[in-house]
């Protein structure tokens, strides 16, 4: 499993046990817990009781004579972050690509290849292909059926048309010959622009 997966999951569960926290001490003031229960609410928290208001008038008051705009921006902010939030969880759980891809015909039980090594192996191959600069390549979709996204960055000497035959011919068809029945790929190609020479 990558850095990047690893770091995400870990920061989404600890914004989430945040959250939960939060919501906890907000349905135990609510409930009156604390007093019925003789707990202590933690020093500082403003929710102690179901009459218990986070922002009183005088704060409202305060807040409001910032101006009309105040309110309306406060509240985008946090539909913002929400929407945000929500696209940042559904990204991690659409995911499902890391760990190993059965490889073989048929898939061999217990032989797997690792997302990353795959991506690994064909941009480090297609970085070598004549006329390609530059080759990055992501490993997406389920684990049984893994998708390419290949960007390449041409030389000003590249062709296309070379490129992607060389492509076809090269990386993809070792990623087929070491036993990965299919993997559709989208290759994207990039010009780099070549600086052009003053004459002296």
């Amino acid at each position: 499993m990558t850095p990047r997966p690893v770091l995400n999951r870990t920061l989404l569960a600890l914004i989430g046990l945040v959250l939960l926290g939060g919501g906890l001490l907000i349905i135990t003031a609510g409930l009156d817990l604390y007093s019925s229960h003789n707990l202590a609410p933690p020093a500082g928290w403003p929710l102690t009781t179901p009459d218990d208001i986070l922002l009183s008038s005088a704060d409202r008051v305060r807040w409001s004579s910032q101006g009309w705009w105040w309110w309306p921006a406060v509240i985008a902010a946090l539909v913002l972050i929400t929407a945000l939030a929500l696209w940042w969880l559904l990204a991690q759980l659409s995911r499902r690509h890391q760990g190993g891809i059965p490889v073989g015909s048929p898939p061999q039980e217990g032989v797997e290849l690792r997302a990353r090594t795959l991506s690994d192996a064909i941009a480090k191959e297609a970085g070598a292909l004549p006329g390609v600069q530059h080759a990055t390549v992501r490993i997406t979709g389920r684990l049984a059926h893994p998708r390419a996204h290949i960007t390449l960055s041409l030389t000003p000497q590249g062709t296309p048309e070379a490129v992607l035959h060389a492509l076809c011919k090269g990386p993809l068809r070792t990623a087929h010959q070491s036993g990965l029945p299919s993997l559709p790929t989208e290759a994207r190609l990039r010009v780099t622009p070549h600086k052009a020479r003053r004459a002296e």
